[in-house]
């Protein structure tokens, strides 16, 4: 306790000081969450119940929607809370469990389409022992591999930040616990943090998202061997796979590739891809892709004879 200072809790400024805008900002993000939860829960239930997904790229589908619903309980619901508070205080301890949780969920989910890649790049490059390869062990070993990595991700930020001294002021201009406005409070030379922050944040985005960008070129290379129907398939499942990773990538590459500081777009940043992605996840895979609409139709009209 003492190495952090006298330094017990924070306060958060918010994404505005204005009462009106704040009701208004609640109301709205309020309806965000309620979607994204319900948008997710109905891949998951989709996902898990449709004979007809029963294959590895729905399995990834049904986990990244369950990512993003974590994803967004990590930072939306105290938000919205707060937007009904006079004074955002966060205590030391929930302030570094945003941290973790967030950063947890983040990191597990960027990986998690690294995977989703990997996964389109084999059943249409090496259609023949794609199911071979991705069985039912395969995936499940992937999907721990990724929570793994995500768990190591956020770890190293609570190992850098537990311990920094915080003597004052302890108000931060954002509506989260993240790296950059807490180093910006530290009484110390963060520099040497810093540097791991862009190697473990910055460096993870920029090559995560180099992978991608180049496996889905190669994936697009191949399609001239597939028939029209299956090119229109694979067209349709890759736009959205490659949508869903610029929306979460370039908002992230903007934040954390650059030296230690915050500017007042990085809150806007930070609703985009911690709050409007994760919503925008499920309709865009629902909308672009017609066998999850099927089984979706096929369920909900079993549901109600």
């Amino acid at each position: 306790m003492e190495k952090r200072g006298n330094v017990t809790e924070f306060i958060f400024l918010g994404l505005t000081g204005s009462t009106q805008g704040q009701k208004a900002l609640f109301v709205v993000f309020l309806l965000i969450y309620l979607v994204t939860m319900a948008g997710n829960l109905l891949i998951i239930v989709t996902v898990t119940l449709s004979p007809a997904l029963d294959s590895p790229m729905y399995f990834f589908l049904g986990y990244l929607s369950v990512m993003d619903s974590l994803y967004s309980s990590a930072v939306t619901p105290n938000m919205i809370v707060d937007l009904l508070c006079v004074k955002k205080t966060i205590s030391f301890r929930a302030c570094m469990t945003q941290l973790f949780s967030w950063h947890l969920f983040g990191g597990v989910e960027i990986l998690l389409l690294v995977v989703m890649a990997y996964d389109r790049f084999l059943a249409i490059c090496k259609p023949l022992h794609y199911l071979t390869i991705m069985n039912k062990r395969v995936c499940v070993l992937l999907l721990l591999l990724a929570w793994v990595g995500g768990f190591l991700h956020a770890l190293l930020h609570l190992l850098f930040v537990y311990d920094l001294p915080f003597c004052g002021p302890n108000v931060i201009d954002h509506f989260i616990c993240d790296m950059y406005p807490l180093l910006k409070l530290a009484c110390t030379d963060t520099n040497i943090i810093w540097l791991t922050v862009l190697a473990n944040d910055g460096v993870i985005c920029v090559v995560n998202f180099a992978v991608l960008l180049v496996s889905y070129v190669v994936i697009l290379h191949s399609l001239k061997n597939l028939s029209q129907e299956g090119r229109r398939k694979a067209l349709s499942t890759c736009g959205s796979h490659v949508t869903v990773v610029v929306l979460f990538f370039v908002p992230c590459i903007f934040i954390y590739v650059r030296p230690p500081s915050t500017s007042p777009i990085d809150k806007s940043l930070t609703v985009f891809y911690a709050i409007l992605t994760p919503m925008l996840n499920p309709l865009i895979y629902t909308l672009r892709n017609a066998e999850v609409k099927s089984a979706m139709k096929k369920l909900w009209t079993r549901k109600w004879k």
